[in-house]
């Protein structure tokens, strides 16, 4: 199991996430900074996991996700270098989208990242 050192990650919160042209917006913005992304849509709550190579490109693609004006938009995880496991979280060529948070949740754990995970979503207190 190799560890990857220098990836960001970051964690976004939302009320939902039903747009499809939002997500489209969100996807093309996402290749467009060389990330890798998973997505939990369709209903309560809306997540979204970001990560790449370069601090500054999660943080331009967060404000591009904040500008689409998501409701309750919350930063929950901002961006941090984190040591994750494998490779990409994600199947189709940097994004991805899962239906339910079980799944979502099985992802960050599969990522190394499932106590990240946890707190940023409130689930557990920060140490």
């Amino acid at each position: 199991m190799t560890r990857t050192p220098h990836i960001y990650t970051t964690l976004i919160r939302t009320h939902h996430i039903t747009s499809r042209k939002k997500l489209a917006r969100v996807k093309k913005a996402a290749a467009s900074h060389s990330l890798q992304v998973l997505i939990r849509s369709g209903g309560c709550p809306g997540i979204m996991y970001a990560e790449g190579p370069d601090e500054a490109a999660v943080s331009s693609w967060i404000s591009f996700v904040q500008a689409l004006r998501y409701k309750d938009f919350q930063c929950a995880q901002k961006p941090a270098a984190n040591q994750i496991r494998g490779g990409g979280p994600v199947k189709d060529g940097g994004f991805e989208e899962v239906t339910s948070v079980a799944e979502f949740g099985e992802r960050m754990e599969q990522r190394g990242l499932g106590g990240w995970w946890r707190i940023g979503m409130g689930y557990e207190a920060s140490d």
